[in-house]
């Protein structure tokens, strides 16, 4: 039996950033993974539907070129040249995470790990005994009951982002984050694309006006959506799948895609033979990340926080400071960033406006459209930066929605994490042109002096 400070069930977002952290603070760490270093995020989630959603764009660059005067023709997408492209990203980033955890003194394991006592991880034959246990394993493609997954008609975001072809015609049963990348990816190779959401909007945890905006910019894309109907059934023939919803409506596609959520993957690991507190198949934690069982810690899509991989990163360095005596601060949830990489993204950090106002904020508001920004002009991109602030306060919330502004929520976290107010950002010049531009006018306009907004 060998033992270690840290024995990391999981090697995804939160259990490797655990394991390199904790090296780094001089621990021994073990970290096991029955998959591959790097989990879904670096597999089949963040990395490669980003790659696609990339090649997206260039295919509608390519048609909309003549718009900029550069003569070029889109001809039609080579599947097999897209996923070599993004097989490429990931495998360079896969090698780097392989050396750096080899460098840092990881040992890691490759196999299905199972917690056999509080202190002990069983793979493979072998146990593995740790002063500390962390929980990292992650989460899976949800379905819905009745609904077969078949991996050909009826497929996950798994199989969606190894496709060696492009469907005539998709139905993403789903309209939050995933589905909406989805169908922003399948639209763009070419394809006939229908949402199926049963809540009112798309994105529905976002603000609602980054989500009226996002259905406006999906309508001009020719992206259908039906809201607000809930699926009933699903049945399959030899070339197409039809879905049927609650109202009697009948759609029929090649692909149905369910992009109905992740459930965490907790089951048969022996979690609660070891008497952890669980909630519909999550681990319940403290907010440090503690579990019910004492020296047994829980992190990423495993626990009930935001299934993001930066959240698991975070969670993952939390745990590792805890246990290094360094009583870090925990996370404030609503201060981390949100993206849908769908074209336009939507970008938000902070609180919506109807939570702010749920919470007895005074609320104030502003809007402002991209319209007045050079460089959104110049990318031809439609939009708007909305602020919820405190009156006379600090900023609670921003929301975008526009072509790259997930790379405005870098300076739009530390607005609201530093409770920064519209009076603190509006003397802070930004560089012309940018995008961050926008960021700058709408403190501004908030403040009270618009430069080149209406105040």
């Amino acid at each position: 039996m060998a033992e270690f400070d840290l024995v990391i069930l999981g090697g995804g977002s939160g259990g490797y950033a655990c394991a390199l952290r904790s090296a780094l603070l001089g621990k021994s760490v073990v970290l096991i993974e029955s998959d591959k270093l790097g989990g879904t995020c670096l597999h089949r989630g963040c990395i490669p539907t980003k790659a696609l959603l990339h090649a997206g764009e260039i295919a509608d660059n390519s048609r909309d070129a003549s718009h900029y005067g550069v003569n070029a023709q889109f001809l039609s997408m080579d599947m097999p040249a897209v996923n070599t492209y993004k097989d490429g990203v990931v495998g360079k980033l896969f090698k780097g995470l392989q050396g750096l955890v080899k460098s840092r003194g990881i040992t890691f394991v490759a196999g299905h790990g199972r917690l056999v006592s509080k202190n002990t991880v069983e793979v493979n034959g072998e146990k593995y005994v740790g002063k500390n246990i962390v929980l990292a394993t992650g989460s899976y493609a949800r379905s819905l009951p009745g609904l077969e997954i078949d991996g050909k008609r009826i497929i996950t975001s798994d199989h969606a982002t190894g496709l060696d072809y492009v469907p005539k015609s998709v139905i993403v049963l789903g309209g939050g984050v995933i589905g909406c990348e989805f169908a922003s990816v399948w639209k763009s190779f070419g394809a006939e694309v229908t949402i199926i959401e049963g809540l009112p909007h798309l994105v529905a945890l976002e603000d609602e006006s980054s989500s009226k905006l996002l259905e406006r910019a999906f309508r001009k894309r020719g992206i259908n959506f039906e809201l607000g109907d809930r699926f009933k059934s699903a049945k399959v023939s030899p070339d197409s799948v039809t879905v049927i919803l609650e109202n009697g409506k009948e759609f029929t596609a090649d692909v149905l895609l369910v992009a109905v959520g992740r459930g965490p993957v907790s089951a048969n690991l022996g979690y609660e033979e070891q008497g952890i507190a669980m909630d519909r198949g999550y681990v319940t934690v403290d907010n440090k990340c503690r579990t019910s069982v004492p020296g047994i810690w829980a992190v990423g899509d495993l626990i009930p926080t935001l299934q993001l991989a930066h959240v698991g990163f975070g969670e993952g360095i939390l745990v590792a400071e805890e246990i290094a005596g360094l009583n870090p601060r925990p996370i404030n949830y609503d201060g981390v960033p949100r993206v849908t990489y769908s074209d336009p993204e939507v970008a938000s950090v902070g609180l919506t406006t109807a939570v702010a106002k749920e919470r007895g904020h005074d609320v104030v508001e502003l809007n402002y459209d991209l319209a007045g920004n050079g460089k959104a002009q110049i990318l031809g991109t439609a939009g708007s930066i909305k602020l919820v602030a405190e009156k006379n306060g600090p900023v609670l919330g921003i929301h975008m929605v526009g072509a790259r502004v997930g790379e405005l929520l870098a300076e739009a976290q530390l607005i609201y994490n530093w409770e920064a107010s519209a009076t603190d950002v509006a003397p802070l010049i930004h560089a012309h042109p940018t995008l961050s531009e926008a960021m700058g006018e709408a403190h501004m306009a908030l403040a009270g002096k618009p430069l080149h907004a209406h105040g």
